[in-house]
């Protein structure tokens, strides 16, 4: 299966290339880019560079214009899409159904893949994406269970894409905006989930209090792992009990399950991070790439050691296997 690899800034990028990825996905420094944080992502001109390096060495660049468009503003939308597509990108990850005609209508001859923010999760819904804008592949909400997934392939007419490693969202993408109710900015909309500029850490006693647009997210007692402050892995006082209401501060790891996946129909692999250091991106994809070589006895020694680099330091299979059901 193809290896798609996350980029938040050139040298990422490079790092991804270099460590064996197949493919590296990556995006423009504004809204159009649903990890819009400062101080990552490309410049028409770092874009340019680093898809000339990747087909260098065989790689192909995708690029995430992956959010909703503002009204008003669409200009900025089509823009991203006339660039990405006149640097050479080898395919456009869109998630407004609106930006995806203006691809089909403007840039016919580009690959076109569909977002995972555009939420399609059944037959119907991907195959409407299929038919009317020319979707080569669709990267699939991480909300289906590996057999979900057996019995959707054979019903579309797309290449299927799923995440594989890195951070874990339990909503239905491209629906969630529980951020927006602490800091007034989403993911879908202005690309950023629990923007940096709202996070806060503060010392209370022995305990580190975890903070998001004013908002307590979370204590940590000494020596616990801490997690980024977002809405959905917070730790709130239900009842009696505090506990992690929506989401555990862990992350995905589904390469136990690669055979499964690859007999299901997937076609490609993400691993998820674009807002991670090169560092990071390169040891995960070394070790995937080594693990999707090896055999299935010897891939647990392998994805061990990538346990360190999760959140939490501690990973699941979340809703491809359903253990709750």
């Amino acid at each position: 299966m193809e290896l798609i690899c996350p980029a938040g800034t050139p040298s990422a990028f490079r790092g991804a290339v270099d460590a064996g990825a197949d493919a590296v996905y990556c995006g423009f420094r504004n809204e159009t880019n649903a990890r819009n944080f400062p101080g990552l992502n490309f410049s028409p001109e770092e874009l340019a560079g680093s898809i000339a390096y990747g087909k260098a060495h065989g790689v192909h660049t995708y690029v995430a214009l992956n959010t909703f468009m503002r009204a008003g503003a669409e200009q900025i939308w089509y823009e991203g899409v006339d660039t990405a597509v006149q640097l050479g990108a080898d395919a456009l990850i869109v998630a407004d159904i609106a930006l995806m005609a203006y691809v089909a209508e403007r840039h016919p001859q580009q690959r076109l893949h569909a977002s995972v923010q555009a939420s399609a999760s059944n037959a119907d819904a991907v195959n409407f994406l299929v038919e009317s804008f020319g979707v080569k592949r669709l990267v699939l909400p991480r909300v289906l269970t590996v057999t979900d997934i057996a019995t959707l392939a054979p019903k579309v007419a797309c290449e299927l894409e799923v995440f594989a490693f890195g951070g874990l969202c339990v909503m239905a993408e491209g629906r969630c905006s529980l951020s927006s109710y602490a800091t007034g900015q989403s993911p879908n909309m202005q690309g950023v989930c629990s923007p940096a500029s709202h996070v806060h850490y503060r010392e209370d006693g022995a305990d580190m209090v975890s903070e998001l647009g004013g908002y307590t997210i979370n204590r940590f007692g000494p020596g616990e792992a801490a997690g980024y402050p977002t809405l959905c892995k917070g730790r709130f006082h239900i009842a009696d009990d505090d506990g992690y209401a929506f989401e555990d501060p862990t992350s995905l790891d589904v390469m136990e399950h690669l055979d499964a996946l690859t007999a299901a129909g997937v076609v490609a692999l993400k691993i998820e991070g674009r807002q991670r250091g090169k560092a990071y991106v390169a040891e995960v994809v070394s070790r995937l790439r080594q693990a999707l070589a090896a055999t299935p006895q010897d891939r647990p020694a392998i994805l061990s050691q990538l346990r360190r680099l999760s959140e939490g330091q501690q990973t699941t299979a979340g809703a491809y296997e359903k253990k709750w059901r």
